[in-house]
């Protein structure tokens, strides 16, 4: 009967002494200047975006060097990805503007309406490279029904960690809502088009 007890009494110690990793979170809307109130120009409707299946989830997807992918438990976003996206670029997308986000909310019609989609075509995190969002998006003019189909494909630098790889995810968002905020601008002057590359 030692024996045994001495192996159990070793694998109580032994599970003791490892402590599980603790988990990391991380958002996309984080760390924006606040920018000072505008007058409301416009509304605009942020609809949900889609991401590929293999990212839509709360834990990081990298890529290592080699092009191995790895999912990470401990490294996780605050919410679903394509949340995470959704609220960045309707917080960049309203700050720009100095517009406001009536998706799905009441609103009076005195001003313009612009339905923003998004739809995400990769979205890739390679440690210590890059931080890639390649994203076709479309704005639409409710009252005329006017639409522009546009391409961004933001690829930033990034260097060592995680927060790095973050923040260079935060800066591919900015780029693509800087192109949503220049086309919406656009229907203004009547000739709505993409941004030029």
């Amino acid at each position: 009967m030692k024996p045994i007890l001495a192996a159990c009494t070793a694998a109580l110690l032994l599970g003791a002494c490892s402590t599980p990793q603790p988990e990391h979170f991380y958002t996309l809307s984080g760390g924006a200047d606040v920018q000072p109130a505008k007058p409301v120009k416009y509304y605009v409707e942020m609809l949900a975006v889609s991401v590929p299946q293999q990212v839509s989830r709360n834990q990081f997807v990298v890529t290592a060097p080699s092009g191995r992918i790895e999912l990470l438990e401990q490294q996780r976003w605050a919410g679903p990805l394509a949340g995470e996206i959704g609220q960045a670029l309707s917080t960049a997308v309203t700050n720009d503007l100095g517009a406001i986000d009536v998706f799905r909310t009441p609103h009076p019609d005195n001003l313009p309406v612009y339905r923003i989609s998004s739809n995400v075509q990769r979205f890739e995190s390679v440690m210590g490279q890059y931080a890639l969002i390649d994203a076709v998006w479309s704005v639409r003019q409710l009252s005329s029904s006017k639409v522009v189909t546009c391409r961004t494909v933001a690829n930033e630098k990034v260097g060592a960690g995680y927060d790095e790889l973050v923040t260079g995810h935060r800066r591919a968002v900015g780029r693509i809502a800087a192109d949503m905020a220049t086309v919406v601008r656009s229907f203004d002057s009547g000739s709505a088009a993409c941004p030029a590359a």
